[in-house]
């Protein structure tokens, strides 16, 4: 499916270039503006990947107004100016932008209510979107491609939904009069008040109860209808504060919760958007948890996706964002994400000081701080993260340990989670040197592959059908080898 295009009935009109902005450059040049607006960045905890380039655009009037981090970045900058004072139009006055054909991630690219306003250009941003993301990266900036606000906003747009999806999306934001025609623009009939949000935080709740039990890999293409709802919501403005802070905070979660689908469906790039986009909901709106929150699934999708350093940071800004929180288990958690990020890094010490933060918080047991979101987090997850941090240090035989103490304590409502730690047993069992029992394990994971789709289970098992393979005569080893080969895999949208 082709992007959607959509014709202006409004005349365009060439920028008009910001000349405010640029007297604020003064005799720099526009590379040295911007190594200065990254240094900014850098002092306000933001990423920005601003070069000569960006600047430029915005001098010409390209960039109406910047997206919400570097707007944080220019007033800090500027101090005691509006947006306004820097040459950028006000933000209400600019509601979309023209289409553009997503080459750079798979599916369809929808964009609500897209259209090209007056005066609007092409190049203008939606509040939630970031110019600098096709920006050239400064080759001397430290982790220029590894920053966390890697802000590929479109992605939050996109809708995976086929025919089976439509039932699923529609009954999850069913009060907001979601369509389940993909393509159509959602736009609440009137502002949205207590039941809209109810209905928002109603759909974070579903959607994570569909993937405790079946995994991530179906229901990831039927999730963006609903998240398209939310953002639609925050674009009508709520007439309370209060229902304005619940909206936020929930659409925050959900696109915590649809990013952690394309995490656990191994779409890396699009979950470290979504993460994203949380995490500035999050900044913009001074709300600690959604921060601790974004943080915590952006250091577990950076181990996976082999920055640990980067999982070690996000971590640690986790938990600097958790303390005011006053909830042990999130601390636990956290800890033990860092602990991940340090067995990456092959820092044994390190991973094994934050294993005993995260037992210690975790004994102190539960509190009612304790967000909603982590009803996942039992003994069965402090097993099972621990038995990750373990394999990947290569101490397989405490590793498969503590994969057996997981799968053995995992509510059986979280079908998913057993299967995880089931196939980090398979895996460990067979790396260990233990191949019957690592078969067995395994052919405990194809029967519950039945119920579960999950790419990143699958990549397990595919892992520990390749360490087994020459062992083939050790008992059971060959009827788990047939199976696994014969076995479909999840399909990717």
């Amino acid at each position: 499916m082709a992007s959607s295009t959509v014709t202006s009935s409004q005349p365009e009109r060439p920028p008009r270039p910001n000349l405010a902005f640029r007297q604020l450059r003064g005799r720099r040049s526009p590379a040295e503006f911007a190594a200065l607006v990254r240094r900014a960045a850098r002092e306000i905890g933001e990423r920005v990947s601003c070069d000569a380039r960006y600047v430029g655009r915005v001098e010409a009037g390209e960039i109406r107004c910047p997206n919400y981090a570097y707007e944080r970045v220019f007033l800090h900058m500027f101090p005691g100016r509006t947006l306004t004072d820097l040459g950028f139009a006000p933000r209400s006055t600019v509601r979309g932008r023209a289409a553009r054909t997503a080459t750079d991630a798979p599916g369809a690219l929808i964009v609500i209510g897209e259209r090209q306003g007056a005066g609007e250009t092409p190049g203008a941003c939606e509040p939630y979107d970031t110019p600098g993301v096709h920006d050239r990266h400064d080759p001397h900036e430290p982790y220029a491609k590894d920053h966390l606000n890697h802000e590929e906003s479109d992605v939050l747009r996109r809708a995976f939904m086929t025919g089976g999806g439509a039932t699923v999306a529609a009954a999850t934001l069913s009060p907001l009069g979601l369509t389940t025609d993909a393509t159509a623009p959602v736009r609440p009939a009137r502002r949205p008040g207590s039941p809209e949000a109810a209905a928002l935080e109603e759909a974070v709740r579903r959607i994570r109860l569909l993937d405790d039990r079946h995994g991530a890999d179906g229901l990831y293409r039927r999730a963006a209808a609903p998240l398209r709802a939310a953002y639609a919501l925050l674009d009508a403005g709520a007439t309370r504060q209060t229902t304005a802070e619940r909206l936020h905070s929930g659409a925050g979660e959900l696109a915590i919760s649809v990013g952690w689908l394309a995490h656990d469906s191994g779409r890396f790039d699009d979950a470290r958007s979504h993460y994203a986009e949380a995490l500035a909901t999050a900044r913009m709106t001074g709300d600690p948890a959604l921060e601790a929150h974004a943080f915590c699934n952006t250091a577990f999708l950076a181990r996976d996706a082999g920055r640990p350093r980067e999982a070690v940071r996000a971590a640690q800004a986790a938990q600097r964002a958790a303390r005011s929180l006053g909830s042990d288990r999130l601390m636990s958690l956290l800890a033990l994400r860092e602990a991940g990020g340090w067995a990456g890094l092959a820092d044994r010490t390190g991973c094994e000081q934050a294993l005993v933060r995260a037992q210690t918080f975790f004994g102190r047991g539960r509190s009612d701080a304790d967000p909603e979101w982590m009803s996942f987090y039992g003994e069965a997850e402090l097993e099972g993260l621990e038995a990750q941090c373990w394999s990947t240090l290569g101490d397989w035989r405490r590793a498969s340990r503590h994969a057996r103490r997981a799968a053995h304590l995992q509510d059986p409502h979280f079908t998913r989670n057993i299967a995880l730690y089931t196939a980090e047993l398979a895996d460990d069992l067979a790396r260990e040197g233990r191949p019957d029992e690592a078969a067995e394990a395994g052919l405990r994971v194809l029967t519950l592959l039945d119920q579960v789709q999950s790419s990143r289970i699958q990549s397990m098992l595919a892992g520990t059908a390749r360490v087994l393979l020459p062992h083939r005569r050790a008992s059971g080893v060959s009827d788990f080898l047939d199976r696994h080969a014969s076995a479909p895999r999840a399909a990717r949208a």
